[in-house]
């Protein structure tokens, strides 16, 4: 089930990923058997209506019978500028067919071969009927002439109307939308790094080169002239729509609760000017200077824009907060985490944050409150509390290694009920149904970083489909 946030807040809408559908068979049988090629047709129909189904904008060339045909298939993909292509092998095809549309394509490509029913009726089928059911035959030669060629093979086989395999080709389809959503993205970075986290300092080439993203840095006082602008209506409105969707705690203190509220609106600005899909800040201030209140005055706006599906994350943490855009789209929301401590007696890690959170992944209204200190940061103000839904949950991190390669790192987990903290933090006791201590090593051990994504199911096979089409590692606690 997709994690959705309150209603009252309007979701970001961003490019849907972009599918092409292509089937084909041999040309050389349909002479030979009349009767096949209008069964295969009928089913490539039914794979294309399925198609059409998904959330995603889908080009269908229709069905190749030859080498010719799919290379002007494979023009056509080309310029429909794909986020994955699907090749429904109905029958034997040739290899020749194929291979121009994955070479050419600029896409990654997913093979499915999916015959008519469940198995064949042995005792009254011809060789037309049984060539039907032989659309697995060229896979092992699709798979060989796609090694050769240096591109990534990828398949899902089964039976027409198998939903488990409908399931498997949805994953796919799921990890296109982060494909899409990582290609076109605009992230933006404001203020400056946290001293001394050296595992959050990213190379602001690498999302570029890795993804296609962009990478916008803005100074804390694009964010100031904007709020400057906000006036009292402006804000007012905003503190009504922050009392429906949160519960406010009796230590909100109402100007600093106004303040949050004015910062919130400006930077929706922010976001809307700059057409962000993201945002990473961190601004350390001083003496309670203009800018520190505005790096302490975020957490309101930044949980509003994060329940829209415009991920708002603390202490700089770009990755985490690509992390936190990939499990968005494929609707399992994605709060920024870290490790609280670890429960020993329950054989729980519990794993939380301050500052900014998802309110789509809340067991209950989310709260506001008061905090007369930041830990480890400057300023004061509100932070939002609450606690994760109980069931399963996956983790996503983006990590980076010593060549500057970038990875996805997932581990699916189980949140329980238990005590938490009461400290304006997000937080879990998340289950992993072995010692809490060796997971937190062999989960250090990745790379992964401080931070990371935590998303509501168990999404690890969507993640691992994405780092595939991403064309980067996948490690999994």
């Amino acid at each position: 089930m997709a994690a959705t946030a309150h209603p009252a807040l309007t979701p970001a809408i961003r490019r849907k990923a972009r599918v092409g559908l292509v089937a084909g068979g041999l040309g050389t049988y349909w002479p030979q058997f009349p009767d096949l090629l209008p069964q295969l047709q009928e089913s490539s129909r039914y794979v294309s209506e399925r198609f059409e189904e998904m959330d995603a904008e889908v080009t269908d060339v229709g069905f190749i019978s030859d080498a010719q045909e799919g290379a002007r298939a494979a023009e056509t993909l080309r310029r429909a500028d794909c986020d994955l292509i699907v090749l429904f092998l109905t029958t034997y095809l040739t290899s020749s067919m194929v291979l121009p549309i994955a070479q050419r394509s600029n896409a990654p490509v997913l093979v499915i071969d999916l015959q008519p029913t469940e198995r064949m009726d042995h005792a009254t089928f011809d060789t037309g009927q049984w060539l039907a059911y032989c659309g697995q035959c060229p896979v092992p030669e699709v798979g060989n002439v796609f090694r050769r060629a240096g591109i990534e093979f990828r398949s899902v086989s089964g039976w027409l109307r198998q939903e488990s395999a409908w399931r498997r080709i949805e994953r796919w389809v799921n990890a296109a939308q982060v494909r899409a959503a990582l290609r076109h993205a605009r992230h933006g970075l404001m203020g400056h790094v946290y001293p001394g986290m050296l595992d959050v300092s990213t190379d602001l080439t690498l999302l570029p080169v890795s993804f296609g993203s962009h990478v916008e840095v803005l100074e804390f006082d694009d964010l100031r002239v904007r709020v400057e602008k906000v006036t009292d209506a402006e804000t007012e409105a905003r503190m009504d729509l922050a009392q429906e969707v949160f519960t406010l705690d009796d230590s909100v203190v109402d100007a600093d609760f106004a303040w949050g509220a004015r910062v919130s609106v400006g930077l929706d600005r922010l976001v809307e000017d700059f057409e962000l899909d993201s945002l990473a800040y961190y601004h350390r201030g001083l003496d309670g200077e203009q800018h520190e209140r505005l790096g302490a005055g975020m957490i309101l706006g930044a949980s509003l824009l994060t329940a829209r599906g415009v991920p708002t994350t603390g202490e700089y943490e770009l990755r985490t907060s690509v992390a936190q855009l990939a499990t968005q789209v494929v609707g399992a929301g994605g709060s920024f985490c870290e490790i609280q401590a670890l429960d020993f007696e329950d054989g729980v890690v519990e794993m939380g944050h301050d500052g900014p959170a998802h309110l789509a992944v809340s067991a209950r209204d989310p709260l506001l409150r008061g905090l007369g200190v930041y830990h480890g940061k400057r300023g004061w103000g509100v932070s939002v509390e609450f606690d994760v839904q109980h069931g399963p949950v996956t983790l996503l991190g983006l990590g980076q290694d010593a060549d500057g390669s970038l990875s996805f790192i997932a581990s699916e987990g189980t949140v329980v009920p238990g005590p938490l903290l009461e400290i304006g933090n997000t937080t879990s006791r998340v289950d992993f149904a072995r010692d809490p201590g060796e997971w937190v090593d062999e989960w250090s051990a990745t790379g992964v970083g401080h931070h990371w994504s935590l998303s509501i199911g168990h999404r690890a096979g969507d993640y691992r489909a994405a780092a595939s089409l991403l064309g980067i590692d996948y490690r999994q606690v």
